[in-house]
């Protein structure tokens, strides 16, 4: 069994790079140890792929070495995306802040895909056991059987949602032909509180409030929920790939507002409303309570507090500042952080650098995007400069 093209993991980044290489006329494996090819296609964006986004630029993704997605970014942009999607006749629109969404269910895109790379074998329930070089090419072992190929694309994904079979096998063959690997972490994940923090926050499971998250000079504003464990919504989701064990975040539950201000004028308006009533006015009800409640002003009435107490409430809303003691892990975390180190690759092929005919793309290289889409168009992206590069090497 000889191919052209080895590639190792049927997601995204996967199934992208086997279709470029077989539109070069390469004879292509694709293989994987699911049931079903871009599983973690099916799942995103609520059933819908959220498979892109037109804010794409170099700064929307983490790394260690920030310039390196550029020069994929470039070759292969969401417009050009766009096109496939139009191409095959999948309906779309955009949400918010460029997110694009299928209009119809996520395997629209996988199905996509899989018809993109046809004339390339896709092997289902397959395990690879063992990579090595055998002359000017690869020997792999697999489940079923020895597969001899000129070039092997490692696309396995990183550690994130491990029920859905995500395993560190992409880091163990990095570490194998000599690539290092930054230390990895859960990103785009749900922040958890301790004990303390959470008599006050898990009555407010499922509310949810539209909020500005920072950390640092990082700054994301949108929609914040409140859980059982701690904090998630898109706004947490987005700062968690920022934050730290340790570090302090801090929220602003009514971003625009002068809250004080406000309390003040309605304040001289007289009559007996209450301050959770004033503060129900830009809250969620079942919030504004809690908060009266925390400050000790459950019932009380907006025409008897004095200034201090008014930036005291206006202080908790604005300047809300709290330390999660960490996240949800891997089980919910839609990516991996960090990975393979981006140094040991070339930044137009993917190839690794001193290792001829081995590539690494997608989630498992360190390079990580905001909420959102970008992280499918860095598979997207990743994927079309391997499988350029292949068409180009010798056979």
């Amino acid at each position: 069994m000889e191919w052209d093209v080895l590639i190792i993991g049927a997601g995204a980044a996967g199934l992208f790079c086997a279709g470029t290489a077989r539109m070069q006329g390469l004879r292509v494996l694709v293989i994987d140890h699911a049931r079903a090819p871009g599983e973690k296609i099916r799942i995103s964006g609520g059933g819908r792929c959220n498979f892109t986004n037109l804010a794409t630029a170099r700064d929307r993704f983490l790394s260690e070495n920030p310039r390196f997605c550029a020069s994929a970014l470039a070759g292969f942009s969401p417009l050009d995306f766009v096109a496939l999607v139009d191409r095959a006749g999948i309906a779309w629109h955009e949400k918010t802040l460029g997110q694009l969404f299928c209009d119809g269910r996520a395997m629209q895109i996988t199905d996509m895909l899989v018809d993109r790379m046809a004339g390339a074998e896709l092997w289902l329930d397959t395990t690879l056991s063992g990579l090595a070089r055998e002359g000017a090419g690869f020997l792999a072992q697999t489940t079923r059987g020895v597969v001899r190929a000129g070039r092997v694309v490692v696309a396995s994904g990183g550690k994130s949602i491990p029920k859905m079979g995500a395993t560190g096998l992409a880091y163990d063959l990095a570490r194998q032909f000599g690539l290092k690997i930054i230390e990895t972490r859960p990103g785009l994940v749900p922040l958890t509180f301790a004990e303390q923090d959470l008599a006050r926050t898990k009555p407010l499971a499922g509310v949810s409030v539209a909020a500005s998250v920072t950390h640092g000079k990082t700054r994301f504003d949108e929609a914040l929920l409140f859980t059982h464990r701690g904090l998630s919504g898109p706004a947490i989701l987005q700062i968690s790939s920022f934050w730290q064990p340790g570090d302090e975040i801090g929220v602003d539950l009514a971003p625009g507002l002068d809250l004080a201000s406000e309390l003040r004028d309605r304040r001289g308006q007289g009559g007996r409303i209450a301050v959770a009533t004033v503060l129900g006015a830009h809250l969620p009800a079942r919030l504004a309570e809690a908060i009266a409640e925390e400050l000790q002003l459950t019932g009380a009435r907006l025409a008897d507090q004095n200034n201090a107490t008014l930036d005291r409430i206006a202080d908790r809303v604005h300047r809300w500042r709290l330390r999660p003691v960490g996240s949800e892990g891997y089980r919910t975390a839609e990516v991996t952080l960090g990975g393979i180190d981006t140094r040991g690759l070339d930044a137009k092929t993917m190839q690794a650098r001193g290792q001829p005919g081995i590539y690494f793309i997608g989630e498992a290289v360190d390079v990580t995007g905001w909420l959102g889409g970008y992280n499918f168009q860095w598979a997207w992206a990743s994927g079309h400069a391997a499988g350029l590069s292949l068409g180009h090497a010798p056979r």
